[in-house]
């Protein structure tokens, strides 16, 4: 019987035993089969027990078989619903439907699947940058969100990228954050860019779902342009010169109409009319170069449009002239011989490797040497220099086509002793090499189930390269050879860049070995050929008669919601402490071959011992050994070694075959009274003797002022109530002392 105190009143509280047996805690997402969980009491299996089901969804979307406590989901679930279910079993007699076990609580999670496409949801979006920003400065930041379990798997793992919008933009795969990737955008050449941003999930590997959103960004207007006198060789649309015919008729008589009839400028000029004036305005249709042609000759003529027939004889009623229009020469900046350039230059080439030349030259007559620079602002890194005389473009260091595919920069060309100058847009792409080995394409763990059958395909394997693939290049696949030999799979190349994993024997048992680490060799073909080595994972898992998958541990178990991973780290530790401690104190306890609890005689005084074991009375001859009580009193006392031996005195021996234990016992007593090296205190020799004419009282301390408890301790209850304990105790004669047992031997 184990029984304790508890409370005032002296109620006397059992300790409960839990039976319950938790089987599953999960359910897939989406999943279509027949899900069972067991949540069961351990019973005798009589069928005298009954299981109730409450709590979310109890009855509806999970329900109990009463008999076995197998709980069964009627129909697939949705995570982005409800990711967990809250339930309640209980076992009660099928008889009397009392309950046997309080109410046992549990939670059912509904394990995640990839079934959400990632989703802006607030796109589209609009964004400003000032023109000319250096490359790199932050546009704005677009989020994704997915409504799959971020804390399972890669389902929710976004990776963002730019579908539309280069080379102009970029984007940070992981924050989703746009900048600029070109220098040099100009306002004033084109002002509204129109970017697509791609989100997708599992990372961004093969299979993910992905979503996207429009992004319109707008180039915000810099002070970058000084102010210019118009040059005499005018802009298209400029006004050249007016002219006017005489008419001195009146009213619609006199309104005068032009147009240009001859000369070698009507495809470069045009003529419009002044409607308040009614002169006639030569205006510049195209550009005109004074270094091509220096002047232009124009025949205009005037006619009334309203002519009276009676008069028509006076005619003709029109008149012409010729204008001679001469261009004057204007400093122009230097010319490129070609709207932009593109070079190309090898990956990882040395310094000093030319890239290609730019050429610009003077179209005045004066016809000045020309000078060439690279802006810094377009070549930050300042990855190339130029020949400032002969415009040839040089690499700084080796490039990395990896890192950086396409380079673009811009070419300043001035006339020497003159401020004006013109640029040149250059785009240099790095020719790639092959410089990095294959990788498998995803890192995900195989799983396969224990029961997988002898030549089933596991797992189809892919790679990628950060280099460029030539065309019929591929990869090709190999065993590692240290496992080329192994029992339990192999690989075959499917010579398409891919290779199929096949299981070789039966009998897998996550008990045995839950995770193999298959090595396999990835060749690129390349020139020069490039290969490594990447380790499969492949786990064990354990699966229903369908093959689906249940559990991937050793031991199935279920964590706390909410549990952190510095949690586990703190219980392991603890754990860990707590086994280091055992085993100090066991190897202790070996060596010192000491009993596990040790009462030194001076540490004993006024301690009671319960040992939850009741006497035989005087009918017990079991409970002590009267042999052992007959030894000679010869024996030392090992609480204290003395330092001096006294003899005993001879009067106080008893005989050798005494069976008087009562002699015993005062010898002993007048023996620790006369003994010098005894301990200043009193010490308590305890023995299994009860003594003549025992009644088998209480031994407990309690009574240790008199034999019987025959006082009346009724006073202690007007002592207040510091003394109420006492009171409650002592002051009843049927108090019931739980500390020391009734008949209990000592």
């Amino acid at each position: 019987r184990h029984r304790q105190r508890a409370g005032k009143e002296g109620q006397v509280l059992h300790r409960s035993k839990r039976g319950w047996v938790w089987n599953q805690f999960f359910v897939i997402e989406e999943y279509t089969g027949s899900v069972r969980l067991t949540v069961s009491y351990v019973d005798s299996g009589d069928g005298n027990i009954k299981y109730i089901l409450s709590g979310e969804g109890a009855g509806t979307i999970f329900v109990i078989d009463d008999k076995t406590g197998n709980i069964h989901a009627t129909k697939t679930l949705d995570r982005e619903e409800q990711a967990q279910y809250t339930l309640t079993a209980q076992a009660v007699a099928r008889d009397t439907m009392k309950p046997l076990e309080p109410p046992s609580e549990f939670i059912v999670k509904v394990q995640d699947i990839n079934d959400n496409p990632p989703e802006f949801l607030h796109g589209p979006y609009y964004a400003r940058v000032p023109e000319m920003s250096n490359v790199g400065t932050s546009v704005m930041q677009v989020t994704a969100t997915d409504a799959d379990d971020p804390t399972y798997g890669n389902s929710a793992r976004l990776v963002y990228s730019i579908l539309q919008g280069q080379p102009y933009f970029s984007v940070e795969p992981q924050t989703g954050i746009i900048r600029t990737a070109l220098p040099n955008m100009d306002r004033e050449a084109r002002q509204e860019y129109d970017v697509v941003i791609q989100a997708k999930d599992m990372g961004g590997h093969m299979g993910g779902l992905s979503g996207t959103t429009e992004v319109k960004i707008t180039l915000t207007d810099v002070n970058d342009n000084p102010p210019k006198f118009p040059q005499s060789e005018s802009l298209p649309g400029e006004e050249v010169g007016r002219l006017k015919a005489k008419d001195p008729d009146m009213g619609d008589n006199g309104m005068v109409n032009y147009r240009l009839v001859d000369g070698d400028g009507m495809g470069l000029f045009e003529l419009t009319t002044d409607s308040e004036t009614r002169e006639a305005v030569i205006k510049l249709k195209k550009p005109v170069d004074f270094e091509t042609k220096r002047s232009y000759t124009l025949k205009v003529e005037g006619s009334n449009p309203h002519v009276d027939p009676q008069f028509l004889a006076w005619g003709p009623y029109k008149d012409e002239a010729t204008i001679k229009i001469s261009v004057e020469d204007a400093d122009e900046p230097p010319v490129f011989v070609a709207p932009s350039y593109t070079f190309e230059v090898e990956e990882n080439a040395p310094q000093g490797t030319p890239v290609g030349r730019v050429h610009a030259k003077d179209t005045d007559v004066a016809n000045n040497p020309v000078r060439y620079m690279i802006p810094r602002y377009t070549d930050v890194e300042q990855f190339f220099s130029i020949n400032s005389e002969d415009g040839m473009i040089t690499t700084t260091r080796p490039l990395d086509r990896e890192a950086q595919a396409w380079h673009n920069i811009s070419v300043s060309a001035t006339e020497i002793g003159h401020h004006q100058d013109t640029k040149v847009r250059v785009n240099i792409r790095v020719k790639d090499i092959n410089d990095n080995p294959p990788e498998f394409a995803t890192n995900n763990e195989v799983l396969m189930c224990e029961s997988v059958a002898p030549g089933k395909v596991i797992e189809t394997v892919s790679a990628v390269d950060k280099d460029e693939m030539a065309h019929r290049q591929h990869f090709t696949f190999s065993l590692a050879p240290e496992v080329a030999h192994n029992h339990n799979f192999s690989l075959k190349d499917n010579r398409d860049s891919s290779a199929s994993i096949y299981v070789l024997r039966k009998g897998f048992s996550r008990l045995t070995q839950d995770v193999y680490y298959l090595p396999i060799e990835i060749n690129d073909n390349g020139f020069p050929a490039m290969s490594s080595t990447n380790t499969l994972t492949i786990r064990v898992c354990s699966c229903d008669s369908r093959d689906t998958i249940l559990s991937c541990n050793v031991e199935p178990y279920v964590l706390p919601a909410g549990l952190s991973t510095g949690a586990l780290i703190a219980i392991l530790a603890c754990i860990v402490i707590l086994l280091a401690i055992v085993v100090l104190f066991v190897a202790l306890r070996r060596q010192k071959k000491e009993p596990l609890i040790v009462f030194e005689e001076e540490d004993i005084r006024e301690n009671i011992i319960t040992y939850d074991d009741e006497g035989g009375g005087e009918e017990d001859t079991e409970a002590f050994d009267i042999a052992t009580l007959q030894k000679s009193i010869k024996t030392q006392r090992n609480d204290i070694k003395p330092e001096l031996q006294y003899p005993i005195r001879p009067g106080g021996r008893p005989a050798a075959n005494s069976v008087d234990v009562d002699d015993f016992i005062k010898t002993r007593i007048a023996e620790a009274d006369s003994d010098p090296t005894a301990p200043p205190y009193d010490s308590i020799q305890i023995y299994g003797y009860e003594g003549r004419g025992s009644l088998a009282g209480s031994l407990s301390s309690l009574e240790s002022v008199t034999t019987e408890s025959d006082l009346d301790y009724d006073y202690l209850q007007s002592w207040g109530p510091r003394f109420k304990k006492l009171a409650d105790l002592y002051g009843t004669k049927d108090c019931c002392m739980n500390d020391v047992d009734d008949g209990e031997d000592s």
